[in-house]
């Protein structure tokens, strides 16, 4: 994969997509702070076909986000082909990931996703890949597990590398195991040895302690962090000054993304803010009495305030 729209640094720290939680506002403070490469979070491709709104406002990226990636999950080729004819036309996106190892089951019982991975769906998996690799004028990339219920990640790899995909992220766990047991980083690194493209290491990665060992253990050319953003964001800021930062600039994330989160919602961002903010108080001094304050609260300069006051430390 030419890789040139990205920093050339040896490692690469990518933000995996996180339905309800990787929107444009926490999209545009971790790419600030640090993210190499975005992604949109996960959007069936059939929404795409039959222009939904929300959908289309999921596809809008921020103005600093450069790269960006559109995650899309088919479990069709015909609409698959129609999806990525409409992303060839937006400009503002670089390339399309395609989603292969969502574990949740819903996405399963319709076809997308992790259901992809089990042996009997290959084909179809194949055909998808196939159709969206051939008529996407972007690049393509692909998110996948070890497989569905066995560890066929050699396989997986090597058959999408040969339909063409530019890179790959590997979540280093089962479909079937969703979230749960350790991270199998070597798998990932076995993989790697196969394969020409770069591969980008995903799975319980919460710091840069653990970032540095899983890069150097498996050989990967980046990680992508979900869950471990979370609460968080200022991972990214973390990774880049290769270990911990201040609380100074812990408070100037959150206050970014409070910013962006009024700026992208408007009034109700103010709302939507509170789960986050709940997650960025846990350990501080007067967390309980902070979320007391801001879940009855509606004035964005006040929230700002109470930010400045708690985190000031």
């Amino acid at each position: 994969m030419n890789i040139s729209m990205l920093p050339k640094s040896s490692n690469l720290f990518f933000l995996a997509p996180l339905a309800g939680y990787t929107d444009l506002p926490f999209r545009s403070v971790v790419k600030k702070f640090g993210c190499d490469l975005t992604f949109s979070e996960m959007i069936n491709a059939n929404a795409i076909v039959y222009n939904n709104e929300k959908t289309k406002k999921m596809m809008v990226k921020s103005p600093n986000e450069n790269p960006f990636f559109i995650q899309i999950a088919a479990n069709n080729s015909e609409n698959a082909i129609k999806a990525v004819e409409i992303i060839n036309e937006i400009d503002e996106i670089s390339g399309i990931d395609i989603n292969l190892g969502c574990p949740v089951k819903k996405a399963r019982r319709s076809g997308f996703g992790g259901i992809l991975l089990k042996k009997e769906n290959h084909p179809l998996l194949k055909k998808i890949v196939s159709a969206i690799v051939k008529t996407s004028k972007k690049r393509v990339s692909a998110k996948i597990r070890l497989g569905f219920d066995e560890d066929i990640v050699g396989d997986i790899s090597k058959m999408l590398e040969d339909l063409g995909v530019e890179f790959l992220t590997i979540h280093a766990r089962l479909v079937t195991q969703m979230y749960n047991g350790e991270a199998n980083y070597d798998s990932i690194k076995k993989a790697i040895k196969h394969l020409s493209i770069p591969v980008i290491a995903n799975g319980d990665i919460t710091d840069y302690k653990k970032a540095k060992k899983v890069l150097e253990y498996t050989g990967a050319k980046g990680v992508a962090i979900g869950r471990g953003a979370i609460g968080k964001p200022w991972i990214f800021l973390e990774m880049k000054q290769k270990g911990n930062i201040s609380s100074e600039q812990k408070k100037e994330v959150i206050l970014e993304h409070f910013t962006q989160m009024v700026k992208w919602y408007g009034e109700y961002g103010v709302i939507l803010f509170r789960k986050h903010l709940h997650g960025y108080s846990k350990g501080i001094t007067n967390a309980s009495e902070l979320r007391g304050k801001i879940n009855s609260e509606t004035d964005p300069e006040i929230i700002k305030k109470l930010i400045k006051e708690y985190f000031n430390v």
